[in-house]
């Protein structure tokens, strides 16, 4: 599975975060793969083992992160906290922070832009304009932090 293919599907499941307690979040994971290629308009491709693996330990990490990643979102958000953000947004949000934060192997270019297509696919009509704002934004204060 491509890189952004798995993107699409962890962006799922941390959409998917906020409507189940966190504990759960395991259960989830098994679940939302288990109904994968279900359906006859399922146009997603099919994921491997090993795809299915690396969906959850991706998922599990952000998640365990996400205190910390909100709490870096709501320093660059002028004017909405996490609380008032709209769950895909929100998600999308998550998902790119940690890419830029934790997460080497992805340039953060890469990350800004994935999560900018994905708020074109998924999001509201400006959502795209506004991740891209909050996530330029980390990126700078990420450079501010390794400069010192």
């Amino acid at each position: 599975m491509k890189r952004s293919e798995m993107r699409e599907q962890v962006f799922k499941q941390l959409f998917l975060m906020d409507f189940y307690n966190r504990e759960d979040f395991g259960e989830q994971c098994r679940l939302y793969l288990e109904t994968q290629g279900q359906s006859e308009e399922d146009d997603q491709p099919k994921m491997t083992e090993d795809d299915q693996q690396v969906l959850c330990a991706r998922a599990q990490a952000i998640a365990g992160k996400v205190e910390e990643l909100d709490a870096r979102i709501n320093e660059v958000s002028v004017g909405w906290k996490t609380a008032r953000m709209n769950r895909t947004d929100l998600a999308i949000l998550r998902l790119a922070a940690y890419e830029i934060l934790f997460d080497d192997d992805i340039p953060d270019k890469v990350a800004i832009n994935e999560a900018v297509e994905l708020a074109k696919q998924y999001g509201e009509d400006e959502s795209y304009s506004f991740i891209n704002g909050v996530l330029g934004q980390i990126v700078a204060n990420k450079d501010k932090e390794t400069e010192q």
